[in-house]
């Protein structure tokens, strides 16, 4: 099986961007001078998913070190709904005052190209700040209760019992949907999208058996496979993970070129300043070098980047035109 996708290609662009960020991280930090008397109140973190979820694991782990570097407490807010459209739209109509933030994954490139119901652009409504981290791919997990130890067996089972089995997603055009169309799409199998306001509770209902599988980020799943409340088939990424490395890629499972990664993103309204930008930046960038950080992100399957806006915008841009041309390719694009 095939799928030759800009799922490839996005992959490839990421890493091509990772590779110089860090080169230019400390001149870009250091090169602008701080809004003066910025912060002087408390900022609010949106996250466009339900509490539990991968956005919150790198949203905690950072906010418990700019709280300190800053000197003003963080505050999570949640904001699930319609794929991550409901939370950034919040944000997109929030002053650019450096006081509301967006933290988000790669739902924000790519939900337009599958949800024709998002009530905002995610280029021009936005400003870029950093990528922040990403992962080394989702890990397809189904529940124990499914009879298939394979991704083989479960194309199998799923030819033979068409639109009987499902998955959990957390919305269109999230990762976790995206990841689970482009194997229906090449294994042209009939599989029900389950949608949920986050990977949270769509875990919680995977582990109560009331829904199949889910292509759930390294984050959140790592312990329950471990525990077996949930088993893993294939990773998603290129290469296999080292925390599970029994787990085969997609690709080892039959799917050419099938190489997916979850990356995430903070973004402030349209028309911040610059000096902000570079403040908030920089700030981020420090917390990413925390020896403590970087050993909880390396034990979750994550890896921190700190890209500079410059770059994290260009890296928006051609991820939003990689997310349009996939979804025309696999038959789900937005009108």
């Amino acid at each position: 099986m095939t799928i030759r996708t800009l799922a490839n290609g996005r992959a490839h662009c990421l890493y091509a961007l990772f590779a110089g960020s860090m080169v230019l991280v400390v001149s870009v930090a250091g090169a602008q001078s701080l809004p003066k008397g910025y912060p002087a109140k408390p900022i609010r973190i949106v996250v466009p998913f339900a509490a539990g979820g991968p956005v919150d694991v790198v949203g905690r782990n950072l906010i418990q070190r700019l709280t300190v570097s800053m000197g003003q407490p963080f505050v999570l807010d949640n904001r699930g709904g319609n794929g991550s459209a409901l939370g950034a739209e919040i944000v997109a109509k929030s002053p650019a005052d450096g006081y509301t933030w967006l933290l988000n994954t790669g739902s924000q490139t790519s939900i337009a190209a599958f949800n024709e119901n998002v009530p905002f652009d995610a280029i021009r409504d936005f400003s870029p700040v950093t990528m922040a981290a990403r992962n080394f791919g989702q890990v397809l997990i189904v529940h124990p209760s499914v009879p298939a130890k394979s991704v083989k067996e479960l194309i199998a089972l799923a030819k033979a019992r068409p639109g009987k089995l499902n998955y959990a997603s957390a919305g269109i055009g999230n990762i976790t949907y995206i990841a689970a169309e482009m194997m229906k799409v090449a294994a042209g199998v009939q599989i029900l999208d389950i949608q949920y306001k986050g990977t949270g509770p769509a875990t919680s209902d995977l582990l109560g058996g009331h829904v199949d599988m889910l292509f759930s980020p390294t984050q959140t799943c790592l312990q329950l496979i471990q525990t077996g409340r949930v088993r893993a088939l294939a990773m998603t990424g290129a290469s296999r993970w080292k925390m599970l490395p029994e787990v085969p890629t997609m690709q080892e499972a039959g799917f050419k070129d099938y190489d997916l990664v979850g990356w995430f993103g903070i973004w402030l309204p349209a028309g911040a300043a610059p000096e902000l930008v570079a403040r908030i930046q920089g700030e981020v960038v420090r917390a990413l070098a925390d020896v403590d950080l970087k050993k909880r992100f390396d034990e979750v399957g994550l890896e921190g980047v700190g890209m500079p806006a410059d770059a994290f915008a260009k890296f928006a841009a051609q991820d939003a035109v990689a997310m349009r041309e996939l979804a025309r390719k696999i038959g789900l694009a937005s009108k």
